[in-house]
């Protein structure tokens, strides 16, 4: 499934959650082996599509839905699934409508959800399996066992992938600090922290259906993506040709497209930040505004470290600066210009401290 499409399909995979109560209806179906087709939404569009059946227009219960269930016809809901529209209806999409299924509810189901915008979900009676369809687009609903395992797995991934890309920061600050960043340094940051984001990603998805089995795989997942967007954020900023909002959200959105063959490319890196009419290969030389380090100096307002990038242009300027240099940029001050030449030291003796073997 592509990503655009996983994003519109995870609103509807928060309805079939667990603690939900259509999950609880589709567990009751599942424990009954009776099957069912369920078609959430779109009423407008969903009715043209209906043959026979009933009007009951009744509030959804669990129960009830899998007592409607145990007649061979479809059941329509509300698009919310506080109201059963429906039940017992024969559904007649466009047969000239492409499916990649066999099975005549499964077939059923695909042509619906391509015909319509509503979310069909077709439980097969023997398999026992519990398939969602939007837009053509079809995902299983893993058994909760299965989901935990999955999401185990993708945590561990992300812990490997963090560590890595603190690892890489680290390493990038310290180049920073000796004016030693070339394109190749850049591209390897920016490629950690797409693995990163989109591994974390992927565990939302089994966040989103886990539902209050969740829990736990959130919150952990929350502390290994702690400060990654913010951080992201200001690297992108440090080496952008242009370090407006916008251009910045656009280059985030252009790396973020990459396939995983061009993501460590640094071609495709330089394209992205609008920096490839002058930077060429690896080797490149790169000089950073300091966004990103002077944000580790403690209270210091974004306004005056935009101020002094403003002023000195790269942190080679700054740490050039004399602290009484520093007091002269507007809204820094005697204690803030020492602050922060005392802040920049730490900092490098820290990096430094942390490659030394």
């Amino acid at each position: 499934m592509d990503p655009h499409a996983e994003d519109r399909m995870r609103p509807e995979l928060e309805k079939v959650a667990p603690g939900t109560p259509l999950r609880e209806g589709l567990d009751y179906i599942i424990a009954g082996r009776t099957g069912a087709l369920i078609v959430i939404g779109d009423e407008e569009n969903v009715a043209p599509l209906c043959n026979g059946g009933f009007d009951i227009d009744t509030p959804f219960v669990p129960q009830r839905l899998f007592e409607l269930a145990k007649m061979d016809g479809a059941i329509i809901l509300d698009g919310e699934c506080q109201r059963i529209i429906k039940a017992n209806v024969h559904l007649v999409p466009d047969p000239g409508l492409p499916t990649r299924e066999t099975g005549m509810r499964h077939r059923t189901a695909e042509r619906v959800s391509r015909q319509t915008a509503a979310l069909v979900i077709s439980i097969s009676q023997r398999r026992e399996v519990v398939s969602l369809y939007l837009g053509g687009e079809r995902i299983i609903l893993d058994q909760i066992e299965v989901l935990l395992a999955k999401a185990d797995q993708a945590l561990q991934t992300l812990q490997r992938y963090r560590n890595r890309l603190d690892d890489t920061l680290d390493r990038l600050t310290e180049l920073e600090f000796d004016d030693l960043v070339t394109l190749g340094d850049l591209t390897e940051v920016i490629g950690r922290f797409e693995l990163v984001r989109r591994t974390a990603h992927e565990v939302a998805r089994h966040i989103t259906e886990l539902g209050i089995e969740g829990r736990l795989v959130r919150m952990q997942a929350d502390e290994l993506t702690a400060t990654v967007d913010d951080e992201y954020g200001l690297v992108l900023r440090d080496y952008i040709r242009d370090r407006g909002p916008r251009k910045v959200a656009a280059a985030k959105a252009h790396i973020s497209a990459l396939p995983p063959d061009q993501l460590f490319e640094s071609a495709y890196i330089a394209r992205a930040l609008g920096l490839a009419e002058e930077i060429h290969t690896n080797e490149d030389h790169l000089r950073p505004r300091g966004l990103r380090v002077m944000r580790r100096i403690p209270m210091l307002p974004t306004s005056v470290v935009n101020r002094i990038v403003e002023r000195y242009g790269t942190l080679q300027g700054v740490l050039a600066a004399s602290v009484q240099e520093l007091d002269d940029v507007d809204g820094v001050g005697a204690r803030r210009a020492a602050a922060i030449s005392e802040g920049l030291g730490r900092i490098h003796e820290h990096v430094r401290g942390y490659a030394s073997p």
